[in-house]
């Protein structure tokens, strides 16, 4: 889709010529040359740069990158671009294109009956897969949302594709995607091929191998070689000793010509079987892929729609997620845009209370080329796509973002564009350099824009009308070559303009009437505009002449503006004044810098006898007074909004703060009443085995161990009650001095003040490894509690070592005095790369047959590492059944708290 004919569209033959001067013929202009220039002086192709990294997928990336991102040809067409935008930026997570590929070249080779590769075919599939799933995540994005209707605009656009979900079985029924290569499933011929090739393959080998041997044996050969030649196996052999194998072919000679490589008479036949059997075998492969290919080449134009909606999903997106950059707001169409639109517009899109006084309603509207150095590198603001996501604001589509970290900078200055109702031809005016072509600029890519659907950087909600041109002549195009002046250039272009322009247009002219006689310039340029009032919705031009600023006095149609200077620093303030008239200040700018009174003086006599009118003094003071005044207003007026944002950021901070304090509160609450409830049972379960233990002595002792029994279980209950009452004896002062030994049971606060085992003596860091069932950790010695010296529960360090698993820079220590008499000569083995086999990410066939021969392959007495993770407990399951059933296996331990997704098997 070329973007100058969403743009512009085609031109409308207009009378030869609107003027009596001499000029080249411009009644059959180059539309497309012409419409070009125009997006050149905008520079719409770098907005569209500026897009491209924010897209997901290549295609979109392209698009942008060469300008062909898709504008709206009708006012409905636009609306729903930015229903697209404004939807996409809903999403609290972005969704998932890395699985998305450019089929382009793959369907160009299909299509002209070549053969697909493999991994061409597996690239298809995977782009089929992830469009489907794209479009299933967007579904349940919409399902789990309170305002599903809000996701439509990006539902509709994949709504109706073909996902094409046979043609992926198929190709996944024949090709395993992981290997890149084709299953025997296939055809029934390929699996009867591979069938009798394997069989013959293995009598092949059978055969060279006991061959080789006997050679061997023989004195043939140092050791038994078989290998390949000319794509037959054959058999090393001494060339002194080839009358070993008569009826031999020789293959081939080694480079010293000691040794032969022969095919023994007996392998002919099962050789040429299995070149025949290769050849079917290839043979029948390409007759899959051509069948696939042929699928895919009749599916060519599914597949190529299906492409383009996902590339306008990734533009949606990649609008979004820069709208969200640059703080942007969705602009709204007029509502008369939409009268005679042969589409159903939604009325939720349009604004309800649109001031039908303003024809353009714009605020702070900044240039997005020039705020690009405001704000932060692209690069670092892509992770805006990952989160952030922006809410509605009103029923007319406008969003309220809700990613402020940043407000928008003084530079570049925002814009205000206030355009009456019925306001045709707006003339702006004031000093060079004062902003007048880049604030049109502004507006002619604001109007474009929209068009594409994304947002603005500006505040509010920017209402426009939809423009279906933008025809704009800025800048200098006097051609050498064309042989064209300044004037002539200009004027020349101002003649395409009118031939082109419609009632729907906006026209932007920079200096109009330029470049000559300034008496017939002011006339040449009033003539224009008169013409253009009524030709076009809008137009918006600068200017130096004064006497065109005084057309509105004559005609409502026309309005004035004028960029704002400052007289105390003699600077532009790049602002728009609207319904002023802006004057050069070139006679304030020169007294200023000290040029001569007299000459002033002189300068200023001249202006008041050329433009008496103007020159009167109480109007000046008057404006001036007025420019103070909205100056002073407009301080009083940040300084409140300053204040007022100050202390809503206060307030969220400290409700956020006092919301997460009653969460933590309940969460507190709920744990420790689990743990005294745990406590609780622990206490019962310990006071029941006593007693059963009591009554069990009593009734097996006598009368005279009768107070001895009593005593001890009394004893004992006492134990388990002061250990499950809090301990008021704690010494807390005492404790930075306290120091545990190896084996030594303590008291450790971050546990709730449960018994743990110390493990390891203290460190550097003031920290001490301690074991609480089969956890250890490491806790700071302030954490640490003595218990007292009747309550002690000493623990040896051989006692410690017993049945643990440690972990010890970075490898696994497995002490097995737990096993068998057979097992005790495997010892501590420390786990390496060697000894480890990781099965994560196989399937269940490739995990087998990968596990086997790993255990094949290890050494006697070995301990071997069997990592299979978790998942979906397929490979898991294949593993210990393995495990289980090997008979160079003779015993596995299970995963534990330890050693996670890990089985530990014992090799003999």
């Amino acid at each position: 889709m070329q973007l100058s004919s969403n743009v512009l569209v085609p031109l409308i033959k207009t009378p030869k010529s609107y003027f009596n001067f001499k000029l080249r013929s411009c009644s059959n202009p180059d539309s497309n040359s012409f419409q070009a220039d125009t997006l050149k002086t905008l520079e719409w192709s770098s907005v569209c740069k500026q897009l491209s990294p924010f897209t997901s997928t290549s295609m979109g990336s392209a698009a942008a990158l060469n300008a062909r991102l898709p504008v709206g040809r009708t006012p409905a067409h636009s609306q729903k671009l930015l229903d697209q935008t404004s939807a996409a930026r809903l999403l609290a997570q972005p969704l998932d294109f890395s699985a998305i590929h450019d089929l382009t070249d793959i369907l160009r080779v299909a299509t002209s009956g070549q053969l697909l590769t493999t991994r061409e075919l597996c690239t298809v599939r995977r782009t089929l897969a992830a469009a489907r799933e794209l479009f299933d995540s967007l579904k349940r994005f919409a399902s789990a949302s309170n305002h599903p209707q809000r996701y439509l605009p990006l539902l509709e656009i994949l709504q109706n594709c073909n996902f094409l979900v046979g043609l992926e079985s198929k190709i996944e029924f024949c090709i395993d995607c992981n290997l890149s290569i084709i299953l025997d499933r296939a055809s029934e011929d390929l699996e009867i091929i591979r069938s009798e090739r394997k069989r013959n393959t293995e009598i092949l080998d059978s055969m060279l191998k006991e061959v080789a041997s006997q050679l061997f044996q023989a004195g043939g050969i140092d050791r038994p070689l078989i290998t390949k030649r000319r794509s037959r196996m054959c058999v090393g052999i001494r060339a002194s000793h080839r009358y070993l194998l008569p009826g031999g072919v020789v293959l081939n000679v080694s480079s010293s010509g000691a040794t032969y490589f022969m095919e023994p008479k007996d392998a002919i036949d099962l050789n040429n079987l299995e070149v025949r059997l290769s050849s079917s075998e290839k043979a029948e492969e390409s007759a899959i892929l051509s069948m696939l290919a042929s699928e895919i080449a009749n599916s060519e134009s599914d597949i190529s729609n299906l492409l383009d909606k996902i590339m306008e999903i990734d533009l949606a997106f990649a609008r979004a997620a820069y709208a969200q950059w640059m703080n942007g707001v969705c602009p709204i169409f007029r509502l008369d845009c939409f009268e005679g639109c042969d589409s159903n517009v939604d009325s939720d899109i349009l604004d309800p209370q649109e001031d039908d006084s303003l024809n353009v309603n714009i605020v702070g509207i900044q240039h997005p080329l020039l705020l690009e150095s405001s704000l932060e590198i692209i690069s670092d603001n892509l992770a805006l796509r990952s989160g952030n996501a922006a809410k509605f604001g009103d029923g007319n589509g406008a969003m309220a973002t809700k990613y402020t970290s940043h407000s928008m900078s003084d530079f570049p200055v925002p814009v205000d564009f206030k355009i009456g109702r019925g306001t045709r031809v707006v003339v702006i005016s004031g000093p060079n350099t004062g902003g007048k072509t880049a604030s049109m600029k502004t507006l002619g890519l604001a109007s474009l824009m929209s068009k594409a659907g994304m947002h603005l950087p500006a505040k509010n909600n920017p209402k426009l009308p939809w423009f279906d041109l933008i025809l704009a002549d800025i800048g200098d195009h006097q051609s050498l070559e064309q042989n064209l002046s300044t004037f002539s250039g200009h004027i020349s272009r101002i003649c395409k303009i009118l031939e082109v322009a419609t009632t729907q247009s906006l026209v932007l002219i920079d200096e109009i009437g330029g470049g000559t006689d300034p008496s017939e310039g002011v006339a040449l340029s009033a003539t224009i505009l008169q013409n253009l009032k009524d030709r076009v919705n809008l137009a918006v031009v600068t200017t130096h002449y004064a006497d065109l600023s005084s057309l509105k006095e004559k005609d409502t149609c026309f309005d004035n503006a004028a960029m704002e200077f400052s007289l105390e620093t003699l600077q532009p303030t790049y602002r728009i004044l609207w319904g002023c008239t802006g004057d050069s200040n070139a006679l304030s700018i020169a007294q200023s810098i000290g040029f001569d009174r007299n000459i002033i003086d002189r300068a200023q006599e001249w202006v008041e006898k050329f433009k008496p009118e103007q020159q009167q003094e109480r109007r000046g003071m008057l404006y001036q007074s007025l420019l103070e005044e909205r100056n002073r207003l407009k301080a009083q007026a940040g300084k409140a909004a300053s204040i007022h944002a100050e202390i809503m950021s206060v307030y969220n901070e400290i409700h956020g703060e006092a919301e997460d304090l009653d969460r933590r509160e309940k969460e507190l609450i709920a744990k420790e009443t689990q743990q005294v409830q745990q406590e609780l049972v622990d206490a019962k379960s310990q006071m029941e085995s006593l007693i059963q233990k009591f009554e069990k002595q009593l009734r097996n002792s006598g009368r005279d161990k009768l107070n001895s029994l009593i005593k001890e279980t009394e004893s004992a209950i006492a134990s388990i009650v002061k250990a499950h009452t809090l301990a008021d004896h704690f010494n807390e002062a005492g404790q930075t001095s306290y120091t545990p030994q190896i084996g030594e049971q303590v008291h450790v606060k971050g546990l709730g003040g449960k018994l743990a085992t110390v493990v390891e003596s203290l460190g550097d860091d003031e920290t001490i490894l301690v074991q609480y069932g089969k956890v250890k950790v490491r806790v700071k010695r302030s954490n640490i509690v003595a218990i007292p010296s009747n309550a002690k529960n000493v623990v040896t360090s051989s006692s410690i070592q017993q049945g643990k698993q440690s972990r010890r820079n970075g490898e696994y220590r497995v002490n097995v005095d737990n096993k068998s008499d057979d097992d005790m000569s495997y010892g501590s083995v420390v786990k390496t790369s060697k000894n480890t086999v990781d099965l994560r990410g196989m399937r269940v066939e490739e995990a087998s047959i990968h596990l086997e021969m790993t255990i094949n392959a290890s050494r006697p007495y070995s301990v071997l590492f069997v990592i299979h993770g978790t998942g979906t407990g397929a490979v898991k399951e294949r593993a210990l059944e393995i495990l289980q059933n090997h008979p160079r296996i003779t015993n596995h331990e299970p995963e534990s708290i330890m050693n996670y997704g890990c089985t530990i098997a014992y090799v003999k």
